[in-house]
């Protein structure tokens, strides 16, 4: 039979390679900007910044703590630095129906200039008009039109009042117009005067009266006539003198905004709509004094200018992260204010939201916090659709009262929008979500891991040193810096390769940069990162422990020496959160004369799951594949794992299973000091299973605290070998031959290692059990 030695200690795990490094300390490292292992998402994320239409916005897909959002904030912000400075935006009140506001775009910079106009122009306006029009000028020629007035209408009465004379009758002014008494001898005639006169004199009193009536009716509508002429001429004097002080003021801005032709008709509506109103400003002082109402606010803001997005400061194209996109932080909001009971607001009340202060730029959005509020992602899409935004009220999407009168004019947009999220996201938005595609059709893939090369270790290194730079902390010597690579590559599970979780380095780097300043170490060394990962294991591994001191005090049943019929030492692996640890479990299977086949006792307890299931069912496929071609399978068998109360999951036992499987029926033991992992095919082919490291630590330390035989170790997948990072302690039992890891490829290998025996002795046996149990059976 061949003999199978286990795998050399230099194969189990792929040590850093100090003499390849030129430094003796990180501080002697010219330090990484940037971001490393993702040369294909860099390409995309390149191409995706200088496409320039709006249907191509970017997907950043990743994991955490690949460096992603510091990536995109660097680069986005370095492209972002070379673009143009876009306009300030503005509202204003139209001017021409209530509840209008209007937008105004400037060159950047002349937005905060125009609000600072208008309040100047209305403050000169305050004060100038008020001393205009109480100016002695002002009130000549005011006082010549009153007194024109004054003098026509007394000549009017004047004559009336002779016409009234000649026939023997008295006017007399009243409130509510004239009042015609008859005379006789100049005296007034009483009523019983006037009842006891004849017939004859009355019907002349009546004709007098009539035509001094009529007199009176043309008076009237002269004086009435010459009262709208006054007052005409009035509101032309005002207008006059109100052009004289506001032409001035407004010409002056118009030449200033000339360039902007928006600006310049809005001057042009405030000039017409001052010297239209010129007269509220001669109210400002009695409106002061009145100190309980809002007039002097609602007369002056209608003219104030609401500056929503100011670029005055700003370089290049403007850059905006908002990881809380709520409706109001993402397209603006309008605010309230109560006033006796009554919600009001105006365009002043108008705020920008990221959308609106990203303009002309880009805005980063997290996808998670995005999809949270349903309307947010909607209004989103709605604004990439129309190329526009107006602020969204949240009365109105959520189908309540909406109570703002304000009619806004929509914003022109132009930005591009990066999304950052998970691949899960990037699929489900993909496949559910029609309008996804349309708007992002450039992805940025975030790989999680890359190729362990010579450069990219010396990368790595370059990245710690503009960390701990960039953080203050002390530089590590070349020691630390290969624990550190050793531990991205194990955090990986593969030898050839790097993490690029970077947060998971980090946090090594700030806990052994603890460690070494609680050692008074000026340098971070390797012995401070073990002892920083280690110490971060040990604050996670509550359950392993108390799992290994069920072990120790043989509450959970497994045997490391001798060897068993139908029972193997299993390798599975506990996830708990960012910490997983291996687990060796006892597979006990039975087997007798039935018809039942195979049995998966978890799955009858329903304590298995799918892939578990499936690699039992293959068991099956095995058996018929190699010892029932030329006969019926007649045989009844259970599988179970032992003492497993949570249920199993995963396929990663089926090899273990098969093996204990053929032990049961041939009745060949197997060694209870080796323990197994591996899938298996129909064929016997073994196939890579997850979590090599850990199972393999994991019976390595149950077999130290049962005592070394030097016998003890695994079996693992020949694919497996690179995911092979144990860690020192089991590379020198290996070394030391106290431990053995073999590597397989078919179900045969693992067989005779684990039995001494040839398998083609063990298929004999096993097919003379099946034979057995058949002619029992035909027999009845």
């Amino acid at each position: 039979m061949k003999k199978y030695p286990g795998l050399s200690y230099k194969l189990i795990k792929k040590y850093c390679n100090r003499q390849d490094f030129s430094f003796n300390t990180t501080e002697e490292i010219q330090p990484l900007r940037g971001i490393m292992g993702q040369k294909k998402g860099e390409e995309a994320m390149e191409f995706g910044l200088e496409i320039d239409n709006p249907s191509y916005n970017i997907y950043i897909s990743g994991s955490k703590g690949t460096g992603r959002t510091t990536y995109t904030k660097d680069i986005v912000e370095r492209v972002a630095k070379s673009r143009k400075v876009p306009d300030d935006w503005c509202y204003v009140y139209s001017l021409e129906g209530k509840g209008k506001a209007m937008a105004l775009n400037l060159p950047a910079g002349l937005g905060k200039a125009l609000q600072n106009d208008m309040e100047e122009l209305i403050q000169d306006l305050l004060v100038q008009v008020p001393q205009t029009f109480n100016s002695e000028d002002y009130d000549k020629r005011k006082n010549e039109i009153i007194k024109q007035y004054q003098d026509q209408k007394n000549r009017l009465l004047h004559n009336l009042t002779e016409f009234a004379e000649e026939m023997q009758i008295s006017i007399k002014n009243t409130s509510t117009g004239f009042v015609f008494v008859p005379l006789k001898n100049g005296e007034e005639i009483s009523e019983e005067a006037l009842e006891q006169l004849d017939e004859e004199e009355a019907k002349k009193l009546e004709i007098q009266l009539d035509k001094l009536q009529e007199k009176a009716m043309d008076l009237l509508v002269k004086i009435k006539s010459f009262e709208r002429l006054a007052k005409k001429k009035l509101v032309q004097l005002e207008m006059k003198v109100g052009l004289f002080v506001v032409k001035p003021l407004i010409h002056g801005l118009i030449l200033k905004y000339s360039e902007c032709d928006k600006v310049v008709d809005f001057l042009k509506r405030v000039e017409r709509d001052l010297i239209e109103n010129i007269d509220q400003f001669l109210q400002h002082e009695e409106v002061i004094e009145d100190k309980g109402n809002n007039r002097e606010e609602d007369f002056i803001k209608k003219y104030k200018v609401n500056l929503l997005v100011n670029n005055s400061k700003t370089e290049g194209a403007p850059v905006v992260t908002e990881f809380n996109p709520t409706l109001s932080r993402l397209s603006g909001k309008i605010e309230y204010e109560n006033v006796n009971g009554v919600l009001r607001t105006d365009f002043l009340q108008i705020k920008p939201g990221a959308v609106h202060l990203a303009n002309g730029g880009y805005l980063i959005l997290e996808v998670k916090h995005l999809l949270e509020n349903i309307h947010v992602w909607e209004t989103l899409k709605r604004i990439l659709n129309t190329k526009e935004i107006t602020v969204e009220n949240m009365g109105l999407q959520l189908g309540g009262v909406d109570v703002s009168s304000l009619k806004l004019e929509p914003i022109p947009i132009d930005l591009k929008i990066i999304l950052i999220g998970s691949e899960k996201l990037y699929h489900l938005l993909y496949q559910y979500d029609e309008d996804f595609e349309k708007y992002f059709k450039v992805l940025v893939d975030f790989d999680e891991e890359m190729q362990r090369t010579e450069d990219n270790e010396k990368q790595m290194a370059a990245f710690i040193s503009y960390f701990v730079k960039c953080q203050n902390m002390r530089h590590l010597d070349t020691t630390a810096v290969a624990g550190l690579i050793e531990y991205s590559c194990r955090l990986t599970g593969n030898q050839n390769k790097l993490t690029t979780k970077f947060n998971k380095v980090i946090e090594i780097i700030i806990e052994a940069n603890q460690w070494a300043k609680k050692s008074n170490s000026s340098v971070v060394t390797g012995q401070h990162v073990d002892k920083a990962i280690h110490k971060k294991w040990d604050r996670f591994n509550k359950y392993q422990k108390k799992v290994e001191e069920m072990f120790e005090n043989h509450k959970i049943l497994i045997d490391v020496e001798g060897k068993k019929i139908g029972v193997i030492n299993g390798l599975s692996i506990i996830g708990l959160g960012e910490y997983s640890f291996g687990k060796p479990s006892v597979i006990t299977v039975t087997s007798s004369i039935g018809k039942e086949g195979i049995v998966n006792i978890e799955r009858e307890t329903n304590l298995s799951g799918d892939l578990y299931d499936k690699g039992v069912m293959i068991l099956t496929g095995f058996i018929m594949q190699n010892f029932a071609q030329d006969a019926s399978l007649s045989i009844s068998a259970r599988i179970c794992f032992e003492q497993t109360y949570s249920g199993v999951e995963g396929d990663s036992a089926s090899s273990a299973e098969l093996y204990a499987l053929l032990s049961s029926i041939s009745g060949i033991p197997l060694k209870q000091y080796i323990a197994v992992t591996g899938s298996v095919n129909q064929r016997g082919y073994i196939q890579p299973v997850g979590g090599i490291t850990e199972k393999v630590e994991g019976f390595y330390r149950l077999c130290k605290k049962r005592g070394f035989t030097g016998t003890q170790g695994a079996i693992i997948p020949y694919q497996n070998i690179e995911n092979l990072m144990v860690c020192d302690e089991v590379v020198e039992a290996v070394k030391n031959k106290e431990f053995h890891i073999y590597a397989i490829k078919h179900v045969k290998e693992g067989l005779e290692i684990m039995t001494d025996e040839s398998c083609g002795k063990i298929y004999e046996e096993v097919r003379k059990k099946l034979k057995y149990y058949s002619e029992v059976l035909e027999k009845g």
